[in-house]
């Protein structure tokens, strides 16, 4: 797993600019030995290991955010889906729309550069960027990280944006409220058979930039009717990050959940 993920490679990881010794869990004393050896057993109790050790951290982030009242969503695509510009919008129409969130903070996710980062400040609301360098997803050590440097108040929102991935970030808890799964109309209405672990465990579906439908040959209901095999708990949301469209749904279960996380 460090291999596939670039995990193992901890210097290359930066929050905020600041380089980060994040611990993944598994001890470096043992000379890289799984890089070497294949045997199923060896690769599945390195796995096992990582993640546990995640969950810890995740488990303390919960923990935290729940204390301090803070909805915590985790926004998940593949790369080129369109989840800075959602988010970007997303953002604009909870400050017009409501005074009353504290705080609205950011988290972004990518191997390099801090382009979306700068695109979230423009709005107005903290960003800080974490760098994975070779790692393809975020994991809840690197939360816990930026969450403090982002010094969160009482009742805020905090979104997460996720390396742009289909695949690894979904085994990685965060410690977040909700996991939200971006598909654009644009990748094809079989990506929730072709990457499962993903939908079955979001719990929100956002089926971006629907302005396109015109343009495209993509069977929407089908596409609707994969992800429901795969979750048919999942709530499912039809929107534009460019146009805005449909953001009035989104907008308001932000609402609720937000108002569901103040009453906890």
């Amino acid at each position: 797993m460090c291999d596939t993920c670039g995990c193992g490679d901890k210097k290359n990881t930066r929050v905020g600019g600041k380089r980060v010794d994040h611990d993944h869990g598994h001890s470096h004393e043992h000379d890289h030995d799984h890089e070497h050896d294949h045997e199923k057993g060896r690769v599945v109790k390195i796995e096992r290991d990582i993640l546990e050790k995640n969950r810890e951290y995740a488990d303390r982030n919960r923990d935290f955010f729940r204390e301090k009242n803070i909805l915590t969503l985790n926004l998940l695509s593949s790369p080129g889906a369109g989840k800075t510009t959602l988010l970007v919008n997303t953002i604009k129409a909870l400050r017009q729309k409501s005074q009353a969130v504290p705080q609205i903070a950011v988290i972004e996710g990518d191997q390099e550069t801090s382009l979306d980062a700068e695109k979230i400040r423009e709005t107005g609301v903290a960003a800080i960027q974490i760098n994975t360098g070779k790692g393809c997803h975020l994991d809840a050590h690197m939360i816990e990280h930026a969450a403090s440097d982002l010094a969160l108040k009482e009742g805020s929102i905090l979104f997460v944006e996720n390396v742009g991935n289909l695949v690894c970030p979904a085994d990685f808890d965060l410690g977040e409220s909700y996991k939200v799964v971006l598909l654009s109309v644009t990748e094809g209405e079989d990506k929730p058979l072709k990457y499962p672990n993903i939908f079955a465990r979001a719990d929100v579906l956002l089926l971006n930039k629907i302005d396109l439908l015109s343009y495209l040959r993509f069977n929407v209901e089908q596409c609707l009717s994969f992800a429901r095999k795969i979750n048919p708990n999942l709530k499912i949301f039809k929107v534009s990050g460019l146009t805005s469209e449909g953001l009035t749904e989104w907008l308001a279960w932000l609402d609720e959940v937000r108002s569901s996380t103040k009453a906890r």
